[in-house]
């Protein structure tokens, strides 16, 4: 139980920076089309898809970053088409959700992460401050991406407020990633990791291509200038943090 409470404690910081990021809905000022919003997640998304998700993948090999990744994207086709979320009308009101789930899908791998870190420290205080440093520099990722979660659902109707519940509960995936790490630490999980990565960064690029970045490039050049500002901002963060 101790070992689960730990690695929960360290998603804490993570959580906090999705909802603070998430509360850029209530700033936000309605913007026709909303195209630079949506280019912003849609940058943030394929940057989160890159670097935090088919790149650690790639570390194990080819074939779980390339098969994970077709079948991510699928998954996310399927699930849309068993809900119906684009058919009776309720197209616009679907929009921004698709996002969220990917975004959702993306913090359970890392939240797994950082359990798999926190199960690791041992006595050392260099192993926790390792642990704390991960912690910490995946919550300032989390940053944008929160955004990423809200604004899409605000610009389409959703509101502000369930637009800012929708993205703090996004955040939240990360903690039950943690706790799953903690009770499943061992070399199954290890070896699952590259697969589950593949497949939450399969779910984030066919949720991007399909809304924030369709959006965008409907707006024409301040759509895809956003996309190219919100993926050099996570991008930066991203080596910035190593």
């Amino acid at each position: 139980m101790h070992q689960i409470l730990a690695a929960v404690s360290m998603t804490v910081f993570p959580c906090l920076c999705t909802a603070l990021g998430a509360g850029a809905v209530f700033l936000a000022r309605p913007a026709p089309g909303g195209g630079a919003g949506q280019g912003l997640a849609g940058g943030v998304m394929l940057a989160a898809c890159v670097f935090n998700l088919l790149l650690p993948a790639a570390e194990s090999g080819w074939l779980a970053p390339a098969a994970g990744l077709v079948a991510g994207a699928a998954l996310l086709l399927l699930a849309e088409r068993l809900a119906g979320a684009l058919e009776n009308g309720c197209e616009k009101k679907g929009r921004g959700w698709s996002a969220a789930l990917a975004i959702g899908l993306h913090n359970l791998p890392q939240g797994m992460v950082v359990g798999l870190a926190a199960g690791s420290t041992g006595p050392t205080g260099a192993a926790t401050a390792g642990a704390l440093a991960l912690s910490v520099g995946i919550g300032l990722q989390n940053l944008p991406e929160g955004a990423a979660v809200s604004l899409p659902i605000w610009r389409a109707g959703g509101g502000r407020w369930r637009a800012f519940g929708a993205g703090v509960a996004s955040g939240l995936v990360e903690p039950i990633g943690a706790a799953l790490a903690a009770v499943l630490a061992g070399g199954v999980l290890a070896g699952l990791m590259p697969w589950l990565l593949a497949l939450a960064a399969g779910v984030m690029l066919a949720a991007a291509m399909q809304e924030p970045l369709a959006a965008a490039v409907q707006q024409g050049a301040p759509g895809v200038l956003a996309v190219a500002v919100g993926f050099g901002l996570l991008m930066a963060l991203n080596l910035a943090l190593g």
